[in-house]
């Protein structure tokens, strides 16, 4: 399950943000985006030492500052349901084989390698044969 699906489907449903300053942070979600910035509304926030609270209408929390976040696990059942519904996790392992993709395969690049520009094919996959057709070779050395 990843971070990020996982928060989209908790949109308007209420949690919890500690930021790693150990502010704490309750409020429903309103919005996140790639970087798990977050949008907040009705927002309490407590102090580090838990002695003083605020109230907000609205609050923005980076991503960067998130030490951990509580969400309920009602959310969390509802994200193992589309999985499941879905009937794979990650993009599904053998769908990408199938297409050639996956870890260097032929779906890399415009070379298909991890390399500097170096043609040929991708990592784990086999060498074509090239056509066995004479050549002339016109006096061109390999300069290595």
């Amino acid at each position: 399950m990843l971070p990020l699906s996982l928060l989209k489907t908790a949109q308007n449903h209420p949690m919890l943000v500690e930021l790693k300053n150990g502010e704490t942070y309750n409020g429903h979600l309103v919005s996140c985006d790639n970087w798990m910035n977050i949008n907040l509304r009705e927002v309490i926030c407590t102090s580090r030492d838990g002695d003083k609270f605020w109230r907000m209408p609205e609050c923005y929390i980076r991503g960067s500052t998130i030490k951990y976040l509580r969400i309920p696990d009602e959310i969390i059942d509802m994200v193992k349901d589309e999985v499941v519904s879905k009937g794979r996790g990650r993009g599904g392992a053998q769908q990408n084989k199938q297409q050639g993709k996956g870890r260097g395969g032929a779906g890399r690049g415009v070379f298909g390698s991890r390399g500097r520009g170096m043609s040929g094919p991708g990592r784990g996959q086999q060498p074509q044969q090239p056509d066995k057709k004479p050549s002339k070779q016109q006096g061109m050395k390999n300069q290595h």
